[in-house]
């Protein structure tokens, strides 16, 4: 009695080191969502904050003391109130923000994020350098 034994005839499934990388890959994209993903929803907190002061219709004071009243119940940290650029160029009173966010990832490296927002419709920013209301 002779029994054969049939090889399949590929293999399925994935390996050990493969499976080994693909947890690595998902693990470092775990983390950089980790710590980029706040930094986002703090600058969408602060796009929103401008549209808000924005809305008030007040002073530049005003606008500043009510951007700074919604950072702090969305726990807004880094910008405030007087880091906004308050611009009057079209006739309307227009909000904007510009910062950079430092990300540490690992060791000595890091990422670095530019986060610019307006209230102006065309989407751009006053330039620094022009007349801004205090």
């Amino acid at each position: 009695m002779h029994s054969t034994f049939v090889f399949p005839k590929s293999q399925r499934g994935i390996s050990l080191s493969g499976l080994i990388f693909v947890l690595a890959v998902l693990g470092f994209i775990g983390v950089f969502a980790m710590k980029v993903f706040p930094t986002y929803l703090e600058y969408k907190s602060s796009k929103d904050a401008i549209a808000a002061a924005k809305a008030t219709n007040g002073s530049p004071m005003e606008m500043r003391q009510a951007f700074d009243k919604n950072a702090d119940i969305n726990r807004i940290e880094t910008i405030a109130g007087k880091d906004l650029l308050i611009s009057k160029e079209t006739g309307e009173t227009e909000l904007s923000f510009a910062y950079q966010k430092k990300i540490p990832m690992f060791a000595n490296v890091s990422l670095l994020i530019d986060y610019a927002a307006t209230t102006a419709r065309n989407g751009a920013a006053p330039a620094a350098d022009a007349t801004a209301a205090k």
